[in-house]
């Protein structure tokens, strides 16, 4: 079993950046593949962006590609996630996850290992 903890979220202007930090602890960090979904008040939890094991390919959502990086340190079991040109819709709790399953998944019941998440807040 593995635990994960966010940080890095808060509130920002639109236009800026924030960079969320997912560290995690229990298990080999290597075995699994990571990703962040995000969840608006009202919203299905929805993809954002995924990275393979070993961060040789990565995903996005189209709503963020060219904007978001996802991005691994496998020295120190952290995935990150840098949020540039943040727009008010990108407003949502952003939760880290965890896959053990081979091969890749959009959907969050893809996912065996979540965080508590962590609030991002764009004002326009």
């Amino acid at each position: 079993q593995v635990q994960l903890v966010e940080s890095g979220g808060g509130l920002v202007q639109a236009g800026g950046s924030l960079r969320l930090s997912c560290a995690a602890s229990g298990h080999t960090f290597t075995s699994y593949a990571m990703a962040w979904f995000r969840q608006a008040p009202g919203k299905e939890r929805e993809f954002v962006s995924h990275v393979s094991r070993s961060a040789g390919s990565t995903y996005y959502a189209d709503s963020v590609k060219g904007r978001f990086t996802i991005s691994r340190d496998n020295a120190k079991n952290t995935v990150f996630l840098q949020m540039n040109s943040l727009k008010p819709e990108d407003t949502a709790v952003y939760y880290c996850a965890a896959r053990s399953r081979i091969g890749v998944s959009f959907i969050p019941s893809g996912f065996q290992y979540w965080g508590q998440g962590t609030q991002v807040s764009v004002s326009s």
